[in-house]
Order: C-alpha cells, then structure tokens, then sequence
C-alpha cells in the first residue's frame, strides 16, 4: 500500500485554524502539525509602527486589548458555532505536533527539508519571508478569512459588515507569494454575516463555513491540479481597526 501524501499544516494555533486542522485531518492520513511560538507583542506592534505609524498602532492595540478581554462574553456564542456546525477548535489526538521558533526559522526548515512534504499549508502564522519560500520545492498554500484581494490582512470579516459589504463576507485558500495575501486565488467561500457575530466570532464561524475549500485545495495541490483565479476586486491590506473606529462602529452601527 502506498503510503499518505504529507500535509504539513504551519500555524501558531488557536481555535480556528484547528477548525481547518482538524477537517483536513479528517480528509487526508498524511496530515502534520507546526506549531510556531507566538510572537512578542513588543516586536509586532514596533514592526506595525514602522508601517503606518504609532498613532494608529496604538488604537489598533487598544481593539486588540478590548477584544481579548471581551473574549469572556463571546464563549457563548462560540458554543452555539461549535455545536451547531459540529466542529473542533482543540487539537486531534491523531495529529501529531512538532513545535518551532518560527515559521521562517532554520528549526522550521529543516524539518520542511526532512519531512519532504507534498503540499505546505499555513494557517494564522507569520508569514513566510522570501528564503523561506525558495526552501520549499512544494506547493504552498494560505486559509485566509477575508475575501482577497479586497480584505487582505486582518479582520477581513468584520471589515465587510463594517463596509457594508456583505456579499464579500468571507474567506479565501491561496497560493502564497511574499506579499500580504497577494498570492493568486484557489477557492473562495462567501458566506451570509449572522448579526450575532462580531470580531471576536467572525473568524471561527467563516472557518466553520469554509473547510470544503481548504479541502479542495489540498486535493488540487496533491493532484497537481491547482487553477488559480484572477479577481477584479480592489486590492487592500487591512489591519485591526483602531479603537475610535470599532467603538463609533459598534455604538452607531451595532456592527460589533
């Protein structure tokens, strides 16, 4: 018997990309885990700084600390996600984890370089700078939630409800290149807001709606049959809104 294709999944963890991890476990044999160290919060917010200034870094990082205390009052809604669309956010025992420094460190490489994986598929990690991807001779792919080019970045969920563009809620899988979410579309997801989810649920109830897609393309990948896909979207990064912004937008707009 042939042995499994190997999937390699890189990700710095939490709950919506096991809910990708774990679909995709549950498709293929051959699926393995990296696991990235989080990175500081003092390095991200001098590399964000560096790119649009301290102003909006700060208001971005007040979202973020808002977001992690409102955590608490969102496990309800989580609950209800989970249940009603029979996903797990927690690891498979049946797949097995090997920890990194970095998506981008020579540990990461060289664990790339031994396992010799048929198709490398990341899911929120950092992303791969450009000897990172000349060091891996197959596919690489991205689950990102937001509809590229128009929500690159973060928060593309909530930047569509916010925008008023529903019918561009939802998610893509990629090819990846060095940019920010540039790389050519393989499948996307468009999915229907619910009111009842904010930014803080917006990511796992598009992950729960978008494991078909993840799916496909690793089954694409795997048959060397991937079919990238212009769009004719506007392309924009996107990042965390500032404070000022959710507030106003939340308070005026109950787009939370």
């Amino acid at each position: 018997m042939a042995e499994p294709k190997k999937i390699m999944v890189v990700t710095a963890g939490g709950p919506y990309p096991w809910v990708i991890i774990n679909a995709l476990a549950e498709r293929f044999d051959g699926v393995e885990v990296v696991l990235e160290q989080s990175e500081s919060k003092a390095l991200f917010l001098k590399r964000r700084a560096r790119k649009i200034g301290w102003l909006q870094t700060a208001g971005q990082f007040f979202t973020m600390m808002v977001s992690r205390f409102g955590k608490r009052f969102a496990r309800s809604r989580e609950a209800e996600i989970v249940a009603t669309h029979g996903i797990s956010t927690t690891p498979s025992p049946k797949v097995p984890v090997t920890k990194v420094s970095s998506a981008n460190g020579d540990d990461c490489l060289d664990l790339i370089a031994t396992r010799s994986p048929d198709v490398v598929f990341l899911a929120s990690c950092r992303m791969l700078n450009r000897r990172t991807l000349a060091a891996i001779p197959c596919p690489v792919l991205n689950y990102h939630s937001g509809i590229n080019p128009k929500y690159r970045g973060l928060a593309g969920g909530w930047w569509a409800r916010a925008s008023g563009d529903n019918a561009n809620y939802g998610t893509t899988v990629h090819l990846v290149d060095a940019g920010v979410d540039t790389g050519d579309t393989l499948y996307q997801a468009f999915l229907k807001p619910d009111p009842r989810d904010s930014l803080l649920t917006d990511a796992l109830i598009m992950a729960a709606g978008s494991r078909d897609i993840a799916i496909r393309a690793v089954e694409d990948a795997l048959a060397g049959r991937l079919e990238p896909k212009a769009s004719d979207l506007p392309s924009v990064q996107r990042f965390h809104p500032p404070i000022w912004t959710y507030l106003w937008t939340g308070l005026s707009r109950r787009i939370w």
